[in-house]
C-alpha cells in the first residue's frame, strides 16, 4: 500500500512538473519579444497596398518595381498614401527594378520595354484643367519644362525622347535584365498651382507616375505591362529638407500612443500599382475636319436658310429644329459624344470626357462644367449642351417684290374687297449676327437662292425713288424688325444685279 501511496505522489509531482514546464513555456513564448500590432501594419507592405488591389489569393505578382530615392514624411498618418518631399530642380533616383518570377512574361525576355515617367496633378480637380494649368505655367516660364532627366547620372536608359508638347513627360527604353536608374528633376513647385489668398499659400500635390510598356508585333511599345505612382510635393530648393525636418520635429513631440497613428519614416520611397495614365487620342484629334468653320455654318443654317414654303412665323422653328442635329442626345454612345464634342470645338476635353455617354455629360450642372473646364470653356460647354443659340443684333423682314400684272391684280381684287391673294406676300426673316452690309448681301443672296458674287450692289430705295447705297453706317441704323420688298435688277453691263430695298 505504502509502495502505491508514493508511486502516486511520483507520478503527482511529474505531472505538476510537465505542467509547469509548459506553462513557463508559453510564458516564454508570449513574453520574449512583446509586440504590437501597429508596427505589423507599419510595415511597407501594409502601409502602401492598394485597396482596390484584388485579394492575395488573386493578386498576380507585378513585373516590376520603382523605388525612388527620397525619404517619406513621417507626418503621415497609418492608412494613408506616403509623402514624398522633393527640391526643385535637384535630381533624384528612381530604380527601374525587374520584379517576374521565373516563367513569368517569357515573350519580354531579353527584349527592350519602354517607360514613360509623368508629373501630374494629384488633385482631381486640377487634372480635369491639366492643360489650361500647363498652358499658363509654360506662358510664365518659356522654355522650361516641368520634368527633365538627368543623362550624365542615369545608367541603363536608351533612346531618350522629350516631346516639347508634353513639358511633364519624358520616355526611354531600357533592358529589365540590365541595372537601370533613371535620374528626374522637377521644375515645376508645388505653391505655382494654388491661389493666393490672404498672403498664405498651400501646395498643391503632384504625382510620380511610371507606365512601362512593351513591343508589339508592329514594333510599336503601346502593349501595357505595368504602372505605379506615388504622392509628392515639390519646394523650392532646400525647402524639402526643411519641411521633412519640420514634420519629424512634429512627430517627436507627440505621446506614443499618438504615435502608433502614424507611418515612420522611410529612407526610400515605393511607388505603387495604380492604373495607366491615360494617353490623349491623337486619332481623333489629328484626324478631325476643323471645327471652326463647322461651327460657323451650322450657325448660318440656323438663323438664314429657310425652306422654300416657310413664312415668317415658321421660320425661326424651322432653324431650331434644324440646329437641333447638332444637339448632344441622351442615348448618345461614348464615340457619339467624342464625334459631338470634336465637331463643337472642344477637342481638348476628349481625353477628359473620354467615358462619357450622351446622358453623363448632360446630367452635369453649369457649375461643375465651370469647375471642370474653367469658366470660358465650361460656360461655353453648357451653352453648347443646352442648344443655347446666339441671339441676333437685328432682324429685318424681307419679301421678294411680286410682278407688275399680279400686282395689278391684287390691287384690282381689292379694290372689290376680295383679300383672297393677300398670301402672294410672304416675309423671309432675316437674322444679323453682324451690323455690316456684307451681312446683309451675303444673307439676301442665301434666302433668294442667288450666287453672292453676282449681287454687284445692294441699294435701299429713299425719298422721290432715290437709290442710296447700304453701308455699315446705314444697317446699324436699321429698326429692328423692319420689314422691306426686295427687288433685283440686271446690272448696266449686263454681268450680275442690283438689290433693291423698298
Amino acid at each position: 500500500m505504502a509502495w502505491v501511496l508514493k508511486m502516486d505522489e511520483v507520478i503527482e509531482s511529474g505531472l505538476a512538473h510537465d505542467f509547469d514546464a509548459s506553462l513557463s513555456g508559453i510564458g516564454q513564448e508570449l513574453g520574449a519579444s512583446a509586440y504590437s500590432m501597429s508596427d505589423v501594419l507599419a510595415l511597407p507592405i501594409f502601409k502602401q497596398e492598394d485597396s482596390s488591389l484584388p485579394p492575395d489569393s488573386e493578386t498576380k505578382h507585378p513585373p516590376f518595381q520603382y523605388v525612388m530615392c527620397a525619404a517619406t514624411s513621417p507626418a503621415v498618418k497609418l492608412h494613408d498614401e506616403t509623402l514624398t518631399y522633393l527640391n526643385q530642380g535637384q535630381s533624384y533616383e528612381i530604380r527601374m527594378l525587374e520584379n517576374r518570377k521565373i516563367g513569368d512574361m517569357p515573350e519580354t525576355s531579353g527584349k527592350l520595354v519602354k517607360s514613360i515617367i509623368r508629373v501630374v496633378f494629384h488633385d482631381r480637380r486640377l487634372q480635369y484643367t491639366e492643360h489650361q494649368q500647363l498652358e499658363g505655367w509654360k506662358w510664365n516660364r518659356p522654355g522650361d519644362r516641368l520634368l527633365d532627366l538627368d543623362i550624365p547620372m542615369s545608367v541603363g536608359v536608351i533612346d531618350l525622347k522629350t516631346n516639347p508638347s508634353q513639358l511633364n513627360a519624358v520616355e526611354f527604353l531600357w533592358d529589365p535584365g540590365k541595372r537601370t536608374s533613371a535620374f528626374i528633376q522637377v521644375h515645376c513647385i508645388s505653391t505655382e498651382f494654388t491661389p493666393r489668398k490672404h498672403g498664405g499659400e498651400k501646395g498643391v500635390p503632384f504625382r510620380i507616375q511610371v507606365d512601362t510598356f512593351k513591343q508589339t508585333e508592329n514594333g510599336e511599345y503601346t502593349d501595357h505591362l505595368h504602372s505605379a505612382s506615388c504622392q509628392i510635393k515639390v519646394f523650392k530648393p532646400k525647402g524639402a529638407d526643411r519641411k521633412q525636418k519640420t514634420d519629424r520635429e512634429k512627430m517627436e513631440k507627440r505621446t506614443a500612443h499618438e504615435k502608433e497613428k502614424y507611418q515612420p519614416s522611410y529612407d526610400t520611397t515605393i511607388l505603387t500599382e495604380c492604373s495607366p495614365w491615360p494617353d490623349t487620342p491623337t486619332a481623333f484629334v489629328n484626324n478631325s475636319p476643323t471645327p471652326t468653320p463647322t461651327f460657323t455654318s451650322a450657325q448660318h443654317s440656323t438663323y438664314s436658310v429657310p425652306d422654300s414654303n416657310s413664312s415668317s412665323p415658321n421660320h425661326q422653328g424651322d432653324g431650331t429644329s434644324q440646329g437641333s442635329g447638332d444637339q448632344l442626345h441622351p442615348s448618345a454612345t461614348i464615340q457619339e459624344t467624342q464625334q459631338w464634342l470634336l465637331k463643337h470645338r472642344f477637342s481638348t476635353y476628349t481625353r477628359l470626357f473620354s467615358n462619357f455617354s450622351g446622358a453623363d455629360l448632360l446630367k452635369l450642372t453649369r457649375e461643375d462644367l465651370v469647375q471642370i473646364c474653367g469658366p470660358a470653356d465650361g460656360i461655353r460647354l453648357y451653352n453648347a449642351l443646352k442648344s443655347r443659340s446666339v441671339r441676333p443684333r437685328l432682324t429685318i423682314y424681307v419679301c421678294q417684290e411680286p410682278l407688275r400684272s399680279i400686282q395689278l391684280e391684287r390691287q384690282q381684287d381689292a379694290a372689290n374687297g376680295d383679300n383672297s391673294n393677300g398670301a402672294i406676300y410672304v416675309y423671309h426673316a432675316i437674322y444679323l449676327e453682324e451690323m455690316a452690309a456684307s451681312e446683309v448681301t451675303r444673307k439676301l443672296a442665301l434666302v433668294f437662292n442667288i450666287p453672292l458674287h453676282q449681287i454687284n450692289q445692294v441699294y435701299r430705295q429713299g425719298p422721290t425713288g432715290i437709290h442710296i447705297l447700304v453701308s455699315d453706317q446705314m444697317v446699324q441704323n436699321f429698326q429692328d424688325e423692319s420689314c422691306f420688298l426686295v427687288t433685283a435688277i440686271k446690272a448696266e453691263n449686263g454681268e450680275g444685279f442690283h438689290i433693291i430695298l423698298k
